[in-house]
């Protein structure tokens, strides 16, 4: 094709407007071969393959500035990791749209279709203390560097045993027996607590359909009641003693008294019983953002500030738990992740700091290339999520 074409003919050819023609020069994404002589833009066969991949890249989600990223900076870049990476991006996109959805349906089930502002706050607080850990859940399961599953080694920690009775206080989704479905020891009963149309729900209709599977005598009952009611801990204490529980992801959003929660627990539980809790601590990771920062030549304050309210909490959570229970044992159970994206190195500071937002993205040059620094360097960039839980013996 020699005939140079007109912004109108170019456009006819992809069919968009002349305006959209226009619109992808001036954000510098098609640029003209040339200009005639009354000074109109000429487009060439070159062009319109670059026109055409911009409809393209385009049509599957990319925005102009991602088209330009990779029409300038990535021309000869694999075309199955381009549509990869979009396809990691919409995939997260889908995942964010599925949660909203479940929770709108959630508050018009519960509410019987006349829902009020009571109802959308508890059913929606509810329902993202169990996304918020499923989420972690997805992000160890795309970035895990030691091959082992995160409620598997929760579960493994527990170290539950034939006969146990388990009181699991805001079971939710339920993970930690779905992932270990196989390996529950006989003779093992429990009671899951949650709120009606929470996750809880599909793990009710999970344990209908496979408790066939379970060992000789091990039961799962999933009781839709509050854990914050009296009458809950009442109904609780006629099943008690109880010689385990555990309630893990929820003390940090959903119970307004962590104390009386603590001491209803210790009070459910048999002498020498255990009870498994996680809440704000410290770990290995905090002290990764500090070298970071460091060593990018960063402030550091967003991270030690978070570090020291991390363990400021932990110490007057562990003061609570020391009221109650004669031992307590912090295990660390380590949850190492592998990056090798120095872009999705700096949106993980971003949603681990978002009071330091508007400061990274000022910085983000600065710590995206201190990132592919230590990309180049060793491969990848490996960050050491444990998680603490406390062991609380009777």
């Amino acid at each position: 094709m020699d005939k140079k074409m007109t912004t109108g003919e170019i456009a006819k050819k992809v069919g968009i407007s002349q305006k959209a023609v226009r619109l992808y020069d001036e954000k510098g994404l098609l640029k003209p071969s040339e200009y005639s002589e009354g000074n109109y833009r000429l487009y060439d066969a070159e062009a319109l393959l670059v026109l055409e991949k911009i409809i393209a890249l385009k049509q599957v989600g990319f925005s102009l500035e991602e088209i330009k990223d990779n029409l300038v900076k990535q021309e000869n870049q694999n075309i199955l990791q381009t549509l990869q990476s979009q396809i990691d991006m919409m995939e997260g996109k889908k995942y964010e749209l599925e949660k909203a959805i479940a929770r709108m349906k959630a508050v018009i089930a519960r509410s019987n279709g006349q829902p009020d502002w009571d109802d959308v706050a508890e059913i929606i607080q509810a329902m993202q203390v169990d996304q918020r850990a499923d989420e972690g859940h997805f992000e160890a399961l795309k970035h895990n560097a030691d091959g082992q599953d995160w409620y598997v080694k929760i579960y493994n920690s527990l170290g539950v045993k034939e006969g146990e009775r388990v009181l699991d206080l805001g079971c939710g989704f339920s993970k930690v027996w779905r992932n270990n479905w196989k390996d529950i020891p006989a003779k093992v009963k429990v009671d899951g607590y949650d709120l009606p149309e929470s996750w809880a729900e599909d793990f009710k209709k999970f344990v209908g359909e496979n408790k066939n599977e379970l060992a000789e005598g091990t039961a799962i009952d999933v009781i839709f009641q509050d854990v914050q009611e009296e009458e809950t801990w009442a109904n609780i204490q006629e099943k008690a003693p109880y010689t385990m529980a555990i309630a893990h992801y929820i003390m940090h959003d959903c119970i307004e008294d962590p104390e009386a929660f603590v001491a209803r627990t210790a009070e459910a539980l048999a002498e020498g019983g255990m009870f498994s809790v996680n809440n704000d601590s410290v770990s290995k990771s905090h002290d990764f953002w500090i070298d970071t920062f460091r060593a990018a030549g960063l402030d550091e304050k967003y991270a030690t500030e978070s570090k020291a309210c991390a363990q400021a909490k932990s110490d007057a959570f562990t003061a609570i738990l020391s009221k109650y229970f004669d031992k307590i044992e912090a295990v660390e159970l380590p949850s190492p992740f592998c990056y090798d994206s120095a872009a999705e190195l700096y949106d993980l500071a971003v949603k681990r700091f978002p009071e330091a937002k508007d400061y990274l993205s000022k910085n983000q040059g600065k710590l995206k290339a201190y990132f592919q620094e230590c990309i180049e360097r060793d491969g990848n960039v490996i960050i050491d999520g444990s998680g603490v839980f406390w062991h609380c013996f009777k």
